[in-house]
């Protein structure tokens, strides 16, 4: 799953340095070993000389490139493997040290299958590194935010039921697109080209049950909740894998 371009800009080029600032500190804390970052776009975060990264996304730079004009002037970062961020299914059950995803949770159609399948990838010990925007500081704040019922929906009945009514309700909410026949016109457009919206929105609360959601609903996952805060406009949460 990618970022869209536009918003991506807005996350990273406009933020106050602080923000980096903090990620860069939580990042030399925890990470260390092998492991990969999904998404970085032109932002990827700067590691520990302990960690080594590689790249993941959906595009090649030149896929990238065609998806998201608004990047043109940006460098992109390399993309090492072309895989989907939300499964992983080209990399090894148990590889890996540590995952990377800034801003790609809220692109996950189905996050909790997305949380299951990082977890999954890592060794006992490794480190899942999540940053996500809190809503109330974004775009997303017309938007009401995602119950934690749905979440299980798409998990148990998969995404594609509930996927017109995200477009739907982005362009109404965030694009401020205006009568059904443009709302549904607009919405059926981002759906074609497979434009990676924010399909799910939290504050800093509703992540808290969020994270008590997945605990509960997948049964014999073990972590601890090494690290969470509300770092400015979003929340870094740091998972371990027992």
């Amino acid at each position: 799953m990618n970022k869209p371009a536009a918003q991506a800009t807005t996350e990273y080029e406009t933020q106050r340095p602080p923000v980096l600032t903090r990620r860069i500190e939580l990042a030399a804390r925890f990470l260390a070993g092998e492991g990969i970052e999904i998404g970085a776009l032109h932002a990827p975060l700067p590691v520990p000389a302990a960690a080594r990264v590689r790249y993941v996304d959906r595009l090649d730079a030149a896929g990238l490139r065609g998806h998201y004009p608004e990047l043109a002037g940006l460098a992109l970062t390399a993309v090492d493997i072309l895989d989907d961020g939300e499964t992983l299914d080209s990399i090894a059950d148990g590889s890996l040290d540590f995952i990377i995803a800034n801003h790609m949770l809220e692109h996950c159609e189905n996050p909790l299958g997305a949380i299951r399948n990082h977890f999954r990838k890592i060794r006992a010990g490794g480190v899942l590194y999540y940053a996500l925007p809190d809503m109330r500081f974004s775009f997303d704040n017309k938007r009401p935010l995602t119950p934690m019922a749905h979440f299980v929906a798409d998990d148990r009945l998969g995404p594609a039921q509930s996927r017109d009514g995200h477009f739907e309700e982005w362009v109404r909410l965030v694009d401020g697109v205006t009568g059904e026949p443009a709302v549904r016109e607009a919405a059926q457009r981002l759906k074609r080209i497979d434009y990676s919206i924010h399909f799910h929105v939290w504050d800093f609360d509703s992540f808290l049950y969020f994270v008590d959601l997945v605990r509960e609903h997948n049964t014999g996952l073990e972590f601890d909740w090494s690290h969470i805060e509300l770092n400015h406009n979003e929340i870094i949460s740091v998972f371990t894998k027992r």
